[in-house]
């Protein structure tokens, strides 16, 4: 799952944790063929080639838990919402509501999208998930 692919995300660049994202989705596109990948996740096989190629290409929340379901016991809707929980707990943890984190990320959003995209109700993509997950993670680390 994304919230693990590195041991601090307080540690790494909200880049360097989407390309460890993208390493993750790489692994199962490897382990099962792009093909087998597009056939079962719904998504289009020369996004996933691309991304077996070590290129990044531009994936939301759920694209990419519809990726890792193929190689997981879980479906992609539980993976995301077990995603979200945890996102949602680290902000818990850290006092952190959506304003300070809209602001804490660097994107071009409002608390009020990333209110959205951490219920689900917004596409979200890997980069905005990646500054998220960074944002969070520092605050907890303070």
């Amino acid at each position: 799952m994304f919230y693990d692919v590195v041991d601090d995300p307080a540690s790494h660049g909200a880049g360097e944790l989407r390309a460890a994202y993208e390493r993750a989705l790489a692994d199962v596109i490897d382990a099962h063929g792009a093909e087998t990948v597009a056939a079962e996740s719904g998504v289009d096989v020369d996004r996933l080639e691309t991304l077996a190629a070590g290129e990044s290409t531009e994936l939301s929340v759920e694209e990419a838990m519809a990726v890792l379901a193929v190689d997981a016991d879980l479906d992609a809707e539980t993976m995301a919402l077990e995603l979200r929980d945890r996102l949602l707990m680290g902000m818990t943890t850290g006092v952190l509501d959506v304003d300070t984190l809209a602001a804490e990320t660097d994107l071009d959003i409002s608390g009020q999208e990333v209110q959205q995209s951490l219920e689900g109700r917004r596409r979200t993509t890997l980069a905005e998930l990646a500054a998220i997950h960074r944002a969070i993670a520092v605050r907890n680390d303070r």
